[in-house]
This record gives structure tokens, C-alpha cells and sequence, in this order.
């Protein structure tokens, strides 16, 4: 039987087939994923195969842009996703996180992105600092080899393709009219906000718990004033601006009573915080003043917190059993349940003292507008109940701390 005949480049018959074509990079990367998916993974010659191709790698990376792309597409912002990955894979899947959001970022026009999103970059230092091959650079930077980035690289290509959708709290980067179709706000007071850090600085360091009392209570003045007069601005200039979000990350352990705190803290500062507990953080809605002053207190409220619970030291029962865990959990949920308390006397006494009964329909406009953006963002938005508390001394002494860490006290406050 004579030899099959083929058809070579040049339009001639020959007797020999064509040699079988190397499998595309893409077709690589979405096996070594199929396997994965099945538990199997790729082998570490089949690694080594995928990280000496840099055809592959490129791939790779590009693929892991089109990850982050999809991330900005279902409601992630800069700082949530590396905080994200950082909580779910670790620091090197981080620092791998951050090249590649700094290269997907490279492709949007600078008119197309939101000033918060630069903040943010800024913050996370999501940055393009290789030249040439970033493949070959971010092994020499981590001392890694070529294998290791494609495993981190499919790890987190994983972590990428399995994030759920979030409530979009600001226009993704390349939206069209992007900077025009922010939400009106006004610049907050930069002179006053280094005065409030300044306080809460000195109150998270002093060992004198009257002193940390009084100067908390000279923060959350200060803030309640700017945010008092930031509504009076608003209202003369034809109604208020419309609510913004922010998400503040809620770590363990005990995380429930620390977003519990956060919860106190921003319905005291008319905002409304929804916890995501498995994602690690929260979504705080309301005006952009008011945020800031979520973001500083609870941050500082929390420093003071830790550092009373840490200073009451372990607790064992009469067994000898640990029972630290229960103590500091009852603890920080009795600190939040106090912190709430003074933080609602302190906000209706600021009011009645600044605009009196003018002042309330204002506040209430407000507090409608951040009702509404909450039932648009979470339409199915439930009450979780609290866990109950079964260590009565860690409350009491909880309840104990936060009466030191009172912010309703209105001594010598001098207007920003």
C-alpha cells in the first residue's frame, strides 16, 4: 500500500504529515485549571514545562489581568481585593496580586478613573516598577523560582475566578464619564482631620485612662461638628450630596464583636455598616464626612479596646481550664454595646447644642438618602442576631473599659 499523501506549505503533495502543533499558551492554562478543578492538579514536570515556555507565563499573566478586570466588574475595589487575597492565599500571592492590578490598570485612561481608586492604589503600592519581563523580575524580587510563579500565578488565578459579586459603591475604572458622574462631595477639612489624628494618637498611646477619655471626647466632637456643618453647606446649596461607601476591614479573631463595634460607631455617625463576615470587612454607606469619621474612630476605638483586654490578661476557670477566649469575646461585645450607648448621647447632644430643631430636617433628609442607597445596594439586606455572651466577668469589665473610653464628655472642645 502506497504512503498517504499531504500537502505541504508550498501547495506540493508530501509523503511525511505535518509535526503535530505545540498546544496554544491558552490551552495549557485551561487544562492545568480543568485539573485543578478536579483535585488533581498539574504535575511538577507539567509546572516546569508551563514556567520554561514564556509564551506561557505572558499568558498567564494576561490572563490573571483579565481576572482583575472581572473582579472590577463585579464590585471589587483595589483595597478589597488585596486585603482579600491576602486574608485567602498569603503574601506572596499578594505581591503577585498587586504587579498584575497595577498592569490592568495601565490600560484605562486617566480621566476614566476615580480619585478614590488612586487613593487606594497609592495605599496597597500597586505600582509598575519592573522593566522588560515581569515574569523574570518578580522571581528575582520574591528569590523565586519560575515554577513558583506559575503555581502562585494559577492559585490565584483560582481566588480570582471564584469571587462573589459586591454592591458597586463607585464607578469601576474605564466607565465612560466616569469623573462626571461621581457623587457631589466636598473636601473634608484637612486642617480638622489632622487635629482628630493628632487626639486619637494621643488617646490609643497614654496609659491614664481619664486622659484617653478626654481626648477621644475631643475627637468625636470635632467630628461631630464638621459633619454638622458639612449638612448645613449642603442644604443651602440645594440639597445634599449623594451618599458614598467605603469598606473597612473587620479581621479575627473575634470578629463579630468588632463589626459590631463598627456598627455602633457608624449609626452614631448616621451611617449604616453591612458585614460581610466570610469576606472579611464591611461596607459602610453614608456621606463622605461622616465616613471619614467612621473609618478614624473605629479604627482608634478599636487600638483602645484591644489594648484594655490585652492589659486584663488571661482568665482560667477553677479547673484550670482557659477561659480567655470567652472572656475577651464578652469583653469586646460589651465594650461595643457601651461605646453605643455614649456615642448616641453624644451625636443627639452635638445636634440639639449646634442647629437645635432646624437642624432635624436636615439630618433627617440625610438619614433617608443613606436608607435608600442601602435598600438599592442590599435589597435583601437581613438583621443577624448577636451571639450570646456566656463570660459574665469579660462583660463587666468591657462595660468597664468603654466607660473609659467614653466619647459623650464635652470638656474645653475648641472648634476646628
Amino acid at each position: 500500500m502506497g504512503a498517504s499523501r499531504w500537502w505541504n506549505g508550498f501547495g506540493k503533495k508530501s509523503a511525511y504529515p505535518p509535526p503535530p502543533s505545540s498546544p496554544a499558551p491558552e490551552e495549557l492554562i485551561a487544562e492545568a485549571l480543568r485539573l485543578r478543578s478536579q483535585g488533581a492538579g498539574p504535575s511538577e514536570e507539567h509546572l516546569a514545562a508551563l514556567a520554561a515556555d514564556p509564551r506561557t507565563t505572558r499568558a498567564l499573566m494576561k490572563r490573571l489581568q483579565r481576572g482583575v478586570t472581572t473582579a472590577w466588574e463585579r464590585g471589587w475595589q483595589p483595597a478589597d481585593l488585596s486585603r482579600y487575597i491576602a486574608r485567602g492565599v498569603g503574601d506572596l500571592h499578594q505581591s503577585l496580586a498587586l504587579d498584575v492590578i497595577a498592569a490592568e490598570m495601565r490600560g484605562y485612561a486617566a480621566t476614566t478613573v476615580d480619585d478614590r481608586w488612586r487613593d487606594q492604589l497609592a495605599e496597597i503600592d500597586a505600582r509598575i516598577w519592573w522593566d522588560g519581563d515581569h515574569a523574570a523580575a518578580w522571581c528575582e524580587a520574591e528569590n523565586a523560582d519560575p515554577e513558583t510563579l506559575v503555581e502562585c500565578a494559577f492559585e490565584l488565578l483560582e481566588l480570582l475566578l471564584a469571587l462573589p459579586r459586591l454592591a458597586t459603591i463607585g464607578p469601576r475604572p474605564g466607565t465612560a464619564g466616569a469623573q462626571a458622574s461621581r457623587p457631589r462631595t466636598v473636601e473634608v477639612n484637612k486642617r480638622m482631620l489632622g487635629k482628630v489624628r493628632a487626639l486619637l494618637a494621643k488617646a490609643e498611646s497614654t496609659e491614664f485612662p481619664e486622659e484617653a477619655e478626654a481626648l477621644s471626647a475631643r475627637a468625636q466632637e470635632l467630628m461631630a461638628r464638621h459633619s454638622i456643618d458639612q449638612a448645613l453647606l449642603d442644604a443651602e446649596a440645594g440639597g445634599p450630596a449623594e451618599p458614598a461607601g467605603r469598606r473597612v476591614p473587620v479581621d479575627t479573631p473575634y470578629d463579630g464583636p468588632k463589626a459590631a463595634l463598627l456598627t455602633v460607631v457608624a449609626d452614631a455617625n448616621r451611617c449604616r455598616a453591612v458585614w460581610h463576615r466570610e469576606l472579611g470587612f464591611s461596607t459602610v454607606l453614608g456621606f463622605p464626612a461622616d465616613l471619614t469619621a467612621v473609618e478614624m474612630l473605629f479604627t482608634s476605638l478599636l487600638v483602645q479596646a484591644t489594648t484594655a483586654m490585652v492589659h486584663a490578661g488571661p482568665r482560667r476557670d477553677a479547673a484550670g481550664r482557659s477561659r480567655t477566649r470567652s472572656f475577651r469575646h464578652a469583653f469586646l461585645n460589651a465594650y461595643a454595646s457601651r461605646i453605643g450607648e455614649r456615642l448616641r448621647e453624644a451625636a443627639g447632644r452635638a445636634a440639639a447644642d449646634t442647629g437645635g430643631d432646624d437642624l432635624l430636617p436636615v439630618l433627617a433628609a440625610r438619614d433617608r438618602a443613606v436608607d435608600d442607597v442601602v435598600a438599592t445596594l442590599f435589597p435583601n439586606l437581613t438583621k443577624g442576631r448577636a451571639r450570646s455572651v456566656s463570660n459574665h466577668e469579660g462583660w463587666a469589665a468591657g462595660r468597664a473599659a468603654a466607660d473609659l473610653a467614653t466619647l459623650s464628655a464635652r470638656s474645653e472642645v475648641s472648634a476646628p
